[in-house]
């Protein structure tokens, strides 16, 4: 099965960094999928994580320095996958999370396509 044998998804995006989450957008869009929601706030992350129309998201980890696990969390009772985002590589993610496909930062598209793939292949 390669990188991009699955459906498009519909994703929300949790990044404090505008300029970088307009970027992941563009990124996303040329990979054939829909960005539906953003959130730059873990309150505003919480509520999408709940309500939400989505099938994937990208969590930054460190979101205006606040960790995005209690969005993880939801995203996990909800059976929907995610993908952590960081510049620390896996050396961020505490006990139970450190299964989860992590995009390190700077990406490229392609690095972005391969850790969306391990995510919703579970």
């Amino acid at each position: 099965m390669g990188p991009t044998d699955y459906p498009a998804k519909r994703v929300l995006i949790v990044e404090d960094e505008v300029l970088i989450a307009m970027h992941l957008e563009d990124m996303l869009a040329s990979l054939g999928h829909e960005v539906v929601a953003a959130a730059t706030r873990i309150g505003n992350a919480i509520e999408l994580a709940r309500e939400g129309d989505f099938d994937f998201a990208i969590l930054d980890l460190n979101v205006a320095g606040t960790k995005s696990f209690p969005v993880a969390d939801i995203l996990r009772q909800r059976g929907i996958p995610f993908a952590f985002a960081t510049g620390y590589g896996s050396e961020g993610l505490v006990d139970g999370y450190r299964d989860v496909p992590v995009l390190e930062k700077p990406y490229a598209p392609h690095d972005l396509e391969r850790t969306i793939a391990r995510a919703v292949r579970g």
